[in-house]
């Protein structure tokens, strides 16, 4: 049951005869990471306001319960991610790469911006929660359908052995989203101040979603759509069906299912824990001021986004897998003490609010960037191998499907699993002190499993060429 390129054969078109030129690629490049990044940084916005929307959207008198309630209001978005990759996966496989993700762009920032005009639980109560989560499930429904667009639109206009460093600009995207989103609310509470932003100040970042929308949309109309689909259309081979032949094949099915425990479940919670669950470690168990939390997450992330790319390139020499399985293990291996080792270095005295003068700085930089070095070894391989995975017919569908299902189920719950088997009354008793630690057994225990999945059934990708099709 290895997955292996056995399974695959060539086709009469390899993709190397319809390469873009370099003027061309720099531009797709472009429109897709840019779009792609607003999109994340729509989606981000919530995500590092986490903890502060506890007190805006959800009844008072229990501040755990209102972080946990903010949490799974973030992770309503992922949960929804996996059908956004159906639905708008399928129209990307049927009409086109382009104005499918012209669509889940839209959607995605009127979603944000409509977020910067709710009223709050003070003025109208349970109907303003209810009103924030359908937004954030707008939210996740457009992006399960603009990454898989994203990703496989450069994929299909780059030569077969730079694959993974072109995509990997793709997953810089998502790191840069998360990075302005911090930027923006950093700068807009510090220039308002505290009083100002809790009153009406927290709105602006989202209304500026607005603004985002309109670059993205006119950059992206200006693109053609992918030379791969393009031929695919004029052939008249396109999949009639591509959800049905996507998930009723019994090859491709098992292709999907072996990528979402292979690849993409690990990745995810990589991700989540070293970006989201670090930044919510920071504020509420080592209880560091939000403004300090910030700046040392984004100066690790400054640090680390290079890596994206370098990981993406190494990947087209050495391979995917091997980049991806390094940084799962690793995670794997470290979590505990790394983040052991990020109480020692900021308050460990357990104070119930950390003094700045028992914070080491660069300790914790170095810690936080560690944790990035190991989400971008398991992110920026990771486009490049699912679209050498699925044919170009039900590539858009295939692929995505098992993303959003890693990152949106396993990774975008992390943040509230984590926090909820902290604060349960099984870790206090059993753990005491070290109880704080133990959400992180989620993402070893996800990490693991991937590890032993991937060792049993995925081979390497790298030599595949993505105009190839699936035996049948």
């Amino acid at each position: 049951m290895n997955m292996d390129t056995r399974g695959v054969t060539g086709s009469a078109v390899a993709s190397s005869d319809l390469v873009a030129s370099p003027a061309l690629l720099r531009k797709v490049i472009f429109a897709a990471s840019l779009g792609t990044l607003f999109e994340w940084y729509d989606f981000y916005l919530y995500g590092s306001l986490a903890v502060f929307f506890g007190g805006l959207f959800f009844p008072k008198g229990n501040d755990t319960a209102q972080l946990l309630a903010s949490l799974a209001t973030f992770g309503a978005g992922f949960g929804v991610r996996p059908l956004g990759a159906l639905v708008f996966g399928h129209i990307g496989d049927l009409i086109g790469r382009k104005y499918t993700f012209l669509i889940t762009m839209a959607t995605m920032g009127i979603a944000t911006a409509m977020v910067g005009l709710l009223p709050t639980y003070d003025s109208f109560g349970l109907l303003a929660t209810g009103l924030l989560v359908g937004l954030r499930l707008l939210q996740g429904l457009a992006l399960g359908g603009e990454y898989g667009g994203a990703a496989t639109y450069v994929a299909e206009h780059v030569p077969d052995k730079q694959r993974g460093y072109y995509t990997s600009f793709i997953q810089t995207t998502a790191t840069l989203g998360f990075f302005l989103s911090m930027g923006v609310i950093g700068t807009t509470r510090i220039t308002l101040g505290e009083a100002a932003f809790k009153s009406y100040g927290w709105r602006i970042p989202f209304l500026l979603s607005f603004a985002l929308l309109a670059v993205s949309v006119y950059i992206r109309l200006k693109m053609k759509e992918s030379p791969l689909f393009a031929k695919l259309k004029s052939s008249g081979e396109r999949s009639k069906n591509p959800l049905k032949e996507s998930f009723t094949n019994p090859v491709n099915l098992r292709y999907v299912i072996i990528a979402l425990f292979g690849a993409t479940a690990g990745q995810g919670v990589v991700w989540y824990t070293g970006q989201f669950y670090a930044l919510t470690f920071l504020q509420s168990a080592l209880k560091i001021k939000w403004s300090q939390a910030y700046i040392m997450v984004s100066i690790a992330l400054l640090i680390s986004t290079p890596l994206f790319v370098v990981f993406g390139k190494l990947s087209d020499r050495i391979g995917r897998k091997k980049i991806m399985m390094t940084g799962c293990i690793l995670a794997a291996l470290t979590y505990i003490p790394i983040y052991m080792a990020m109480k020692m270095f900021s308050n460990p005295r357990g104070l119930p609010v950390a003094d700045p003068n028992d914070i080491v700085w660069p300790a914790m930089v170095a810690l936080l960037t560690i944790q990035m070095v190991y989400v971008c070894m398991v992110y920026g391989p990771i486009a490049a191998f699912l679209v050498e995975l699925f044919p170009t017919r039900i590539r858009y569908t295939s692929m995505s499907v098992p993303y959003h299902f890693g990152n949106g189920w396993f990774g975008g719950f992390l943040p509230l699993i984590a926090t909820a088997v902290t604060a349960s009354a099984w870790a206090k008793s059993t753990f005491g002190s070290g109880s704080i630690y133990t959400g992180l057994l989620y993402p070893i225990g996800v990490c693991v499993l991937t590890i032993i999945v991937s060792s049993l059934f995925i081979r390497e990708t790298k030599d595949h060429k993505i105009e190839a099709v699936l035996q049948r």
